[in-house]
């Protein structure tokens, strides 16, 4: 049995983790089975019948191509105890048409709802025109699902004359209502974006506006009732029907400030850890309009990828958990010194990093996006000469940072722009090649979405971050309100609107668009509106 690495650094932080070698025997048990349960061998039920309705969760699509986009659905007539389905596959029918009445279908098909994926169903489709909207729903037996939304990627060679997305992240259910999500479904979008923390992990607690059921969750059956209880929230059930998403994750999808192989935590098996790690990346696939390429092999999951907007923009979805090193120093706010400055230390992991660069080199596109989870920007956090960094974010690898700050400069990408989760408030940062320089120039552009609910009400003073946003001169805006982030792109301009909801504590909160920037093509850096 394998045997729980502790390390203890001179710095005095503490790991617990998994050898790489011991991580590498225990895939190769685990990673099949996946696969394994994919694999329907046995009888399949044809004409079900069903108690109760099985498309309560609603309908979803996602990953949008100029040629087709992912479909998603999941049977589950009691959702919140165990889905309520049968142990057999079954069969589900699919369609595809232009018009809402479906009285012309262009694409239609049958698919498998396999109990070893919780009878969730992703559809690929094909076929399609580029830069289309479509209507789709599911069949199984007598029953049907709702009425969806999608919208196809335009060709590559094309340029649009616009694209309108919403980002957001950090949805914790216990905090509040998902206020945010009625007011995006009436903007013209294209897109939603969400950049990570979909759920919680943690355990039910009193005394807030909605509780979890259940402790903190491990098991499959346990994740796939927390998503479950989210996807049963009507707010962000009509987001998904609606539009199509690009979906990444951060730490809560698993466990909170996980790196790679290392839990926060102390003391725990490794087979326990990648046990958890395996259920919680199995339930995100089964729960997300996700394609066979990001189809989980045990506890390792590729999610990071590129969607093309055509010409217009290239959206590079990054994973900055799975591949990092160990969060220096101790984690929590400090100098950066020390592990900060490993050459060794990296953010995404030698492979994504070789492709997100490549994937930049060969671009295109008018403005290149970076969908990622946590601040780009070296935030300083201190007081006076008492210089703080948060160690989780990317000041925390700061040399993977200045690697890929610099290789925005030498190559030339075009407008980078970095869309970030994660902290609950809202910036906009210019980013400087070198932030240590006086006069360093600007590179990129970074727009840092507030939560959809996590932390409360919010609009409240954050001493920390009030002067943080005094002291570093590349802030150009900061708010810690709580809503969503709206961006309109050009061939020439990029114009973001931050959307904040006054309280999420009950539901019905209007929107206030309370402040706007714009990026001028081939001018990094952000100008109020």
């Amino acid at each position: 049995m394998m045997s729980l690495q502790k390390k203890y650094p001179q710095n005095n932080s503490k790991r617990y983790g998994i050898e790489r070698r011991n991580f590498l025997k225990y895939m190769a048990v685990v990673s099949a089975i996946p696969f394994a349960a994919c694999r329907s061998t046995g009888p399949v039920e044809e004409q079900p019948q069903f108690a109760d309705y099985p498309f309560k969760l609603g309908v979803a699509s996602g990953d949008p191509e100029p040629n087709g986009v992912v479909l998603w659905t999941r049977l589950a007539p009691q959702p919140l105890t165990g889905g309520g389905m049968p142990p057999l596959p079954i069969r589900t029918r699919w369609e595809v048409a232009t018009d809402e009445a479906f009285k012309n279908i262009v694409r239609h098909g049958r698919a498998l709802a396999l109990p070893q994926l919780g009878h969730s169903v992703h559809v690929e489709v094909d076929g399609l025109k580029p830069h289309h909207w479509y209507y789709y729903r599911f069949h199984t037996g007598n029953e049907t699902s709702p009425v969806g939304r999608t919208r196809t990627a335009p060709e590559a060679e094309a340029l649009p004359e616009r694209l309108r997305f919403a980002f957001t992240s950090c949805q914790h259910f216990e905090s509040g209502y998902f206020n945010g999500y009625p007011h995006m479904q009436k903007e013209d979008l294209d897109l939603i974006v969400h950049l990570g923390d979909y759920i919680y992990e943690y355990r039910g607690a009193n005394n807030r506006p909605r509780k979890h059921l259940g402790g903190e969750i491990e098991t499959l059956d346990e994740y796939r009732t927390r998503y479950a209880q989210y996807r049963l929230d009507p707010m962000l059930a009509d987001a998904h029907r609606l539009f199509p998403w690009l979906v990444n994750w951060d730490d809560h999808e698993f466990d909170n400030n996980y790196a790679d192989l290392v839990s926060e935590e102390e003391g725990i098996a490794p087979e326990k850890f990648l046990a958890r790690r395996m259920n919680a990346y199995q339930a995100y696939y089964e729960f997300m309009p996700l394609r066979r390429r990001s189809f989980p092999q045990g506890p390792h999951m590729t999610l990071y990828r590129g969607c093309p907007y055509g010409r217009l923009a290239n959206f590079h979805v990054l994973d900055t958990r799975q591949y990092r090193t160990d969060q220096p120093n101790g984690d929590h706010q400090k100098p950066m010194v020390g592990k900060a400055l490993d050459p060794q230390a990296t953010m995404l992991g030698a492979r994504q990093e070789h492709w997100l660069m490549q994937s930049l080199a060969q671009s295109t596109a008018t403005w290149n996006v970076l969908a990622q989870q946590v601040m780009m920007a070296p935030l300083n956090r201190g007081e006076g000469e008492d210089a703080r960094y948060s160690m989780d974010q990317w000041p925390g690898y700061e040399l993977s940072r200045r690697r890929l700050l610099k290789f925005f400069h030498e190559r030339r990408v075009p407008n980078p722009v970095v869309l970030t989760g994660d902290i609950h408030v809202n910036w906009v940062n210019d980013l400087q090649l070198d932030f240590q320089a006086e006069n360093s120039p600007v590179v990129g552009t970074e727009f840092v979405g507030t939560a959809m609910s996590s932390g409360g009400n919010g609009g409240n003073r954050i001493t920390e971050y009030e002067r943080a946003a005094a002291q570093n001169d590349f802030v150009r805006y900061y708010n810690s309100n709580r809503g969503y982030v709206s961006c309109e792109l050009t061939p020439e301009t990029w114009t973001t609107h931050f959307r904040v909801t006054p309280f999420v504590d009950k539901p019905g909160s209007p929107v206030i668009n309370q402040a706007s920037f714009i990026v001028e093509s081939g001018r990094p850096g952000a100008k109020r509106a």
